[in-house]
């Protein structure tokens, strides 16, 4: 997500490609590689939390990972989020090509299973990730 200050006149995560805009992330997140490699006219302003370059170095944009930055923001009312994503950290579970349709099938049935009985949920919200969806079972 993007934080801007109030008075930005950026609305949408779209908008904030221009030149001459400058975006505070977190050195090394998935989000600093991203922006690096599909952002055409802004420019990565990096640090150790995005949040803190948007303050210190006073970037116009800061970028992060949507529950935090959303409690950043309610934490802080000179700033809001501009709505939509601008990019999307999809988890997965994977093996080797190789293996048995078998081996396959299981790890299939336990990623379910882990699913339905609550287990991912409760470990998200374990992780502080209260917001984060579960994808429904199969």
């Amino acid at each position: 997500m993007f934080a801007v200050p109030v008075a930005s006149g950026f609305t949408t995560a779209d908008e904030v490609d221009r030149a001459g805009v400058r975006i505070g992330v977190k050195r090394g997140s998935a989000y600093d590689l991203f922006l690096s490699r599909t952002l055409r006219h802004a420019t990565v302003v990096r640090g150790d939390e995005g949040v803190d370059v948007f303050r210190a170095e006073g970037p116009e944009v800061a970028a992060g990972i949507g529950q935090p930055m959303a409690e950043y923001v309610a934490r802080h009312p000179d700033v809001r989020l501009v709505e939509g994503a601008f990019m999307q950290i999809r988890q997965a579970v994977g093996t080797t090509v190789n293996r048995l349709p078998e081996s396959v099938a299981f790890l299939r049935e336990v990623v379910e299973e882990l699913k339905a009985d609550g287990c991912v949920a409760r470990a998200l919200r374990r992780a502080g990730q209260t917001g984060t969806p579960v994808a429904p079972p199969a």
